[in-house]
């Protein structure tokens, strides 16, 4: 096969992945939300347990006038959705989904590849806050940007944990070198790194910086139609990479209960779904955090604890050795 085809179809079928798997994950937590809560509407739309809110939704905002302030940066204002979203797409990139080369481009770095983009994510917050000339984004920004500059610290070191036992940062190697035991051992570093994901894409508890009831909706207020829409696509694509990398970096990936490699891809696929309900479960379960208690939680208790499993880590790579 020609190279250019190859990375073609690489190319292609991650970008299809990038428009599937969020609609997928915001379909299901309509629907997990409307169970838990007892929503009745999500349920309704199209018939047949609601399964056309999803289209009812994008049929929504694309019919909502797209409003830009008179006082905004109008560039910068235009462009923070787009910045928000193309990181993800581009950590779709070099995340595998199955053994034998099943991913869309292979890196030796692939795991310092991953957090050096996702930690894009924050210039987009700060672009739309300041460009919206608007005091109630402004503040959601700056909320945003200490949250995610403080998350990224325990982010790194619980993924530097499981790097440094398998030995190498090639999410692909990460996998191969994963073993069943590793669930007990990097477990702590496993529960800071879903617990500082969720605050790197504002997730709720961590959902300060859009906090509605003293901010309106932060960064995102000025924003309407298909431009808030990709703010919302960002969101449920930033959930799709957090249980991605979860699941490569702590869950052995495409590694199963059988030894089929061609039902890798499908094991992969499954415990990103879950991790994902995971995601959804802790929104519908846990109030909103308070500034104060969202940076005493990074600050005392995740790196302390991201720091001490990764003296654990050491030790035992040591005592291997």
């Amino acid at each position: 096969m020609p190279l250019w085809l190859e990375l073609l179809i690489r190319v292609g079928g991650v970008v299809v992945a990038f428009l599937t798997l969020p609609l997928l994950v915001g379909q299901v937590e309509h629907k997990v939300m409307a169970h838990m809560q007892g929503r009745l509407g999500p349920m309704y739309a199209g018939g047949f347990h609601g399964w056309a809110q999803l289209i009812a939704d994008g049929v929504k905002f694309v019919q909502k006038e797209d409003v830009t302030p008179r006082a905004a940066d109008r560039a910068v204002f235009r462009l923070a959705p787009v910045v928000a979203l193309v990181p993800y797409l581009v950590v779709l990139l070099v995340i595998p989904l199955g053994p034998g080369g099943l991913v869309g481009q292979p890196l030796d770095v692939g795991l310092f590849f991953v957090l050096a983009v996702v930690g894009i994510g924050v210039l987009a917050v700060l672009m739309s806050a300041w460009a919206s000339a608007n005091k109630y984004s402004l503040l959601g920004g700056l909320r945003g940007a200490a949250q995610l500059l403080g998350y990224e610290l325990p982010l790194v070191l619980a993924a530097a944990s499981v790097a440094m036992a398998a030995g190498t940062l090639s999410l692909s190697g990460i996998v191969e070198a994963w073993q069943p035991w590793w669930l007990l051992w990097q477990a702590p570093a496993m529960i800071v790194f879903f617990v500082a994901g969720l605050a790197e894409i504002r997730r709720p508890p961590f959902d300060m910086p859009v906090a509605d009831s003293e901010l309106v909706f932060g960064y995102m207020t000025e924003y309407t139609g298909l431009r808030f829409a990709f703010f919302l696509l960002a969101e449920y694509a930033g959930i799709v990479v957090i249980a991605a990398l979860t699941t490569v970096l702590f869950l052995g990936g495409w590694q199963g209960p059988f030894a089929d490699a061609q039902l890798g891809w499908l094991w992969t696929l499954m415990k990103v779904f879950a991790v994902s309900f995971v995601i959804i479960w802790v929104r519908v379960s846990y109030p909103r955090l308070r500034e104060d208690q969202l940076q005493r939680l990074c600050w005392l208790v995740l790196v302390p604890a991201a720091l001490a499993q990764l003296v654990l880590t050491a030790a035992v790579r040591l005592a291997l050795a």
